[in-house]
């Protein structure tokens, strides 16, 4: 985090293609009264993602998209990070689904690595990095986790990603079994349970109260 929390208001750029982020974070921001619209709706072009970690990425694609818009913007870098696969796929999350995003291609092949190394450790967690970033420089990081185990077959058709394998701690339903508001609503209608949520509501402590 860099600086003084910066009070956040008006319009901000959520800088994503990816239709499924853009939904949750919309959903995260609407009870704030923030005007947000989407890079791609915007036009911008996709930063090439350099960095070596999850706040890393999230800051080039804010950053990019604040200095090519004159507004405030969002970003978010997540992913799944399994233990016997020593965090893999993690910063490679989207790039293990392709360029046609094909998670069942992608869960599968987290499966097939897991049985190819006869691990019984099936723990794994999601980590969801957000950066703000401000047309004059200013940024603020923030980081949310939540651990769990994968299931195979896949359950759930809800989500998006890898969510259907991933069964968080203390529940009997993946992510993808799990509706919008009970992966991500926020206290006191949810339980803030997502990884994204998790780091949203340090965002919101810090630059949207």
């Amino acid at each position: 985090m860099s600086g003084t929390h910066r009070p956040l208001t008006g319009k901000l750029v959520i800088a994503t293609h990816n239709a499924g982020k853009l939904a949750e974070i919309r959903n995260l921001l609407a009870p704030h009264g923030i005007e947000a619209i989407s890079a791609g709706e915007l036009g911008l072009p996709e930063p090439e993602e350099t960095g070596t970690t999850f706040a890393a990425n999230a800051r080039i694609k804010a950053a990019s998209a604040a200095r090519r818009s004159g507004l405030p913007a969002f970003a978010d870098d997540s992913g799944l990070c399994v233990e016997a696969l020593d965090g893999a796929p993690g910063i490679y999350s989207a790039r293990w689904a392709g360029p046609d995003r094909d998670f069942a291609a992608a869960m599968a092949e987290i499966e097939r690595q897991l049985d190819e190394k006869k691990s019984p450790d099936r723990r794994a967690c999601f980590i969801a990095a957000l950066c703000l970033a401000w047309p004059d420089g200013h940024v603020e990081d923030f980081e949310g986790r939540v651990d769990g185990t994968l299931v195979w077959p896949p359950r759930g058709d809800k989500g998006f990603g890898y969510d259907p394998m991933f069964l968080p701690e203390g529940f009997d339903r993946t992510f993808g079994e799990m509706s919008a508001e009970e992966k991500h609503g926020l206290p006191p209608r949810g339980k803030g349970l997502s990884h994204r949520a998790r780091a949203f509501v340090k965002l919101a402590r810090a630059c949207l109260t």
